[in-house]
């Protein structure tokens, strides 16, 4: 067996695991997305543990797919993005002491950067197919990050733009499963 053909079976086997990750990570998105938005008004008990709690969930699904993506060169930057949502996860727990214009300063920071990173590795992952969604919501994200830094500065600061900004990443999410259940 060459090994063009053991690199494209093992990249055909990401494909269903990708696909199962996506589902979840699109789940986990909508409930958290809700619950920000039903609780964000202002930094209470709830609200400060969901903050944390989503880029802790962005780590281990990076671990995941890390684990599952070695063959296909994408695992490099998947472990790029396991450090920068681990920081990201202090930052913010330290930002909620100084109020929601510093949770948005350090949200956004961490949006641009794990934005960067997943436009890198969709775009290594074009041929599994599906990735177009994950390629459009890493730019996406570039975009809000900056966005939520500006915000951060004006009155009425509010997280309810977060709990929006989830959601739609965890829509990209299902797209990206829904399309590679199709290539995979």
């Amino acid at each position: 067996m060459t090994t063009a053909t053991t690199a494209a079976r093992a990249t055909t086997g990401v494909a269903p695991t990708l696909r199962r990750l996506y589902f979840v990570r699109f789940g986990f998105a909508l409930v958290w997305a809700v619950l920000l938005f039903l609780t964000g008004s202002s930094i209470g008990p709830l609200s400060a543990a969901l903050l944390v709690l989503y880029p802790v969930f962005d780590v281990a699904a990076a671990v995941v797919d890390a684990r599952s993506s070695r063959v296909d060169g994408s695992a490099a930057g998947l472990y790029v993005n396991i450090a920068i949502s681990a920081v990201a996860a202090v930052g913010l727990a330290v930002a909620l002491t100084s109020g929601i214009p510093a949770v948005l300063r350090v949200w956004g920071i961490w949006a641009v950067l794990a934005g960067i990173v997943q436009l890198v590795v969709a775009s290594r992952r074009r041929r599994l197919g599906g990735q177009w969604a994950m390629i459009a919501s890493g730019g996406i994200s570039v975009l809000a990050g900056a966005s939520f830094f500006v915000m951060a500065s004006r009155d009425g600061a509010s997280l309810s733009n977060v709990a929006g900004y989830a959601l739609l990443g965890g829509i990209f999410f299902l797209v990206s499963a829904l399309r590679l259940g199709r290539a995979g």
